[in-house]
């Protein structure tokens, strides 16, 4: 009886702690000016990224996509989204969200069984539609700040915060699991994994076009995912507070002029890389950019 009550004391103290620290604000970004003191070695990292996906991820995101009709590859994205549902589900609870939980939960049941592994999506015509979330998340729920962005090598943009999302959630990750639990040969347990990360890579070929006509990709991939966590940290909702941190509006003047800079920064590079017009569209409010007077180049075909 005593070790019974002492496992009871110890999951009441968890919770209580887990349903405090969900319970705490969530930190506001850091202004757009002191988000990147690491540049140097996130440009550097970000150059060597774009180079291993230029003659690696890329090509063999493409042939996947050669290989592979719409239907399938949506069957084969349904499969690991379904998969990957244990990690959304540990930390809406750890987020202090029991409904969502409960609600991936069933979604996960149903997928996998009626859905058949999850090749199959029938929860969403059920309304269960999904909702992914990772320990990043949870992590700014306890009010952990953002801090630094960062460029890891092979895996993209991070931030000191989210980097803690890559270790714990491979905790809760099925497929992580599998590679550690098996040793086959010609390492083909890491065969899931892998496949899963040319479905993203190949989810992601429509907008290469846009990255690639950017003047500085680098800023615009930085910008883009701050953007997208904070979305994701509010779940689709942020408030007009945190936009405004995250742009740096303090000083509104200041960030006015950041604005018309990397604009024009934008025109310049579209007149000195003919076909590239209009590929990033404008921000609401501003006036399009003009016309480039140099001429169009010759269709070419694209790697």
């Amino acid at each position: 009886m005593p070790a019974c009550r002492s496992h009871f004391v110890r999951a009441a103290l968890i919770a209580g702690l887990v349903l405090a620290l969900a319970a705490c604000a969530v930190a506001p970004p850091r202004p757009e000016g002191t988000s990147d003191p690491y540049q140097s070695f996130n440009r550097k990292m970000f150059a060597f990224n774009q180079t291993a996906d230029k003659w690696v991820m890329r090509p063999v995101a493409k042939a996947y996509v050669k290989v592979t009709g719409p239907k399938g590859r949506e069957h084969i994205s349904d499969f690991f989204a379904n998969l990957r549902t244990p990690i959304t589900i540990v930390n809406e609870l750890l987020q202090g969200r029991p409904d969502p939980a409960l609600q991936s939960t069933l979604r996960f049941v149903i997928n996998t069984t009626i859905g058949v592994l999850g090749f199959f999506d029938p929860a969403t015509g059920m309304q269960l539609p999904a909702h992914t979330t990772d320990f990043g998340v949870t992590l700014a729920h306890w009010g952990v700040p953002e801090g630094p962005y960062l460029v890891l090598p092979f895996i993209g943009p991070s931030t000191v915060r989210d980097v803690w999302k890559l270790p714990v959630d491979s905790y809760f990750d099925p497929m992580v699991w599998y590679t550690r639990e098996h040793s086959l040969k010609w390492h083909a347990q890491y065969a899931p994994s892998l496949l899963y990360l040319v479905t993203v890579r190949a989810s992601a070929l429509p907008f290469d076009g846009v990255l690639d006509s950017a003047f500085d990709p680098y800023s615009f991939v930085r910008d883009a995912y701050r953007q997208q966590r904070l979305y994701q940290v509010y779940y689709g909702n942020p408030p007009f507070s945190a936009i405004q941190a995250l742009q740096g509006s303090g000083a509104s003047g200041e960030n006015e002029q950041d604005i018309d800079k990397l604009l024009e920064q934008q025109r310049e590079y579209e007149k000195s890389h003919p076909g590239t017009e209009n590929a990033i569209p404008a921000p609401a409010g501003t006036a399009p950019a003009p016309a480039s007077s140099a001429e169009p180049a010759p269709a070419s075909s694209t790697n």
